[in-house]
């Protein structure tokens, strides 16, 4: 009997924590899309968030790296899509396990947002993967982290908030591109999809 309440109490705590993390990515897609409206440089009105597609919520995909933060890393330039390329330094090294395969990436921050005491300590973390033309913005996606997301030595990293840059949705952006060493040989389909509505130019 003791086993039987056990066992039943621990499906009910998984299956709370499951609902908890669907609520609070349900959130974080809301305020999201609601940026759009506030970002004056937005290349989508709110008749275009209708056409924002994103993969149904899978807890599979938020993992805990290991995280090895790089020192003296010199600063290089990023290409974008178009328009002016931006200088960034590698930050860390992070490690984890994903559907069963080991992948590595690198986490960056980008000189001129390290100047504003706003974005001081902002990580960026562009990505491609398998699903990228296909079910996905073909130029990769974007995952936004802080350096106090580092805590002894590992790092969150959630591929539920993957994101599109803006040039998924119009010309006239400076997107950076995601470093080859930042490939996932892989079918990532977790965050966002691709733009459902028709591109601006």
């Amino acid at each position: 009997m003791t086993k039987y309440l056990l066992t039943l109490l621990l499906m009910t705590s998984l299956s709370c924590f499951g609902q908890d993390y669907k609520a609070q990515l349900a959130k974080h897609r809301e305020g999201y899309m609601n940026d759009f409206l506030k970002d004056d440089r937005s290349p989508l009105k709110k008749d275009d968030l209708q056409f924002l597609r994103f993969y149904d919520v899978d807890s599979t995909y938020q993992v805990t790296a290991t995280a090895e933060v790089l020192m003296n890393q010199s600063a290089f330039v990023m290409p974008v899509f178009s328009g002016t390329a931006k200088e960034y330094e590698r930050y860390a090294i992070i490690k984890f396990t994903l559907k069963g395969k080991p992948i590595q990436l690198t986490l960056y921050k980008s000189i001129a947002l390290s100047k504003n005491p706003l974005y001081a300590d902002y990580l960026f973390l562009p990505f491609t993967d398998d699903t990228n033309g296909t079910l996905t913005y073909g130029g990769g996606r974007y995952i936004d982290l802080r350096t106090g997301d580092i805590k002894n030595g590992s790092v969150i990293i959630d591929f539920n908030k993957a994101y599109n840059p803006y040039c998924a949705y119009s010309g006239g952006y400076s997107c950076p591109k995601p470093p080859d060493e930042n490939r996932v040989n892989m079918d990532v389909e977790a965050g966002e999809k691709i733009f459902a509505g028709k591109k601006k130019h």
